[in-house]
């Protein structure tokens, strides 16, 4: 992805990470909840997929019409990394097996 194309998705897409006392993370902009268990959430967001990492998480809010997702526990770390556009098939996301 050149700089271009990075300016250009980061000007369209709005995005908030809000980080409460490292126990309550709002994030706003998501697309899709990809992976999540106790200890690590995947979302997929318009910035690219972020990764939480900690300890007790749990998916307290989840709202696809106001892309907003909120996760609680104990909070370690935070990570971007850029969408992978070959995502393996079959596994699909937790949205689209609730949904089924």
């Amino acid at each position: 992805m050149t700089i271009d194309e990075r300016k250009q998705m980061t000007s369209t897409a709005i995005q908030n990470v809000i980080l409460e006392n490292r126990e309550k993370l709002t994030i706003s902009g998501v697309l899709d909840v990809l992976s999540f268990d106790d200890q690590i959430v995947i979302v997929e967001t318009e910035l690219g997929l972020l990764t939480v990492k900690g300890e007790n998480l749990r998916i307290n809010k989840l709202s696809l019409d106001t892309t907003e997702v909120i996760v609680e526990g104990t909070i370690s770390s935070l990570s971007y990394s850029e969408k992978n556009l070959d995502k393996k098939s079959g596994g699909g996301s937790l949205i689209g097996k609730i949904f089924k």
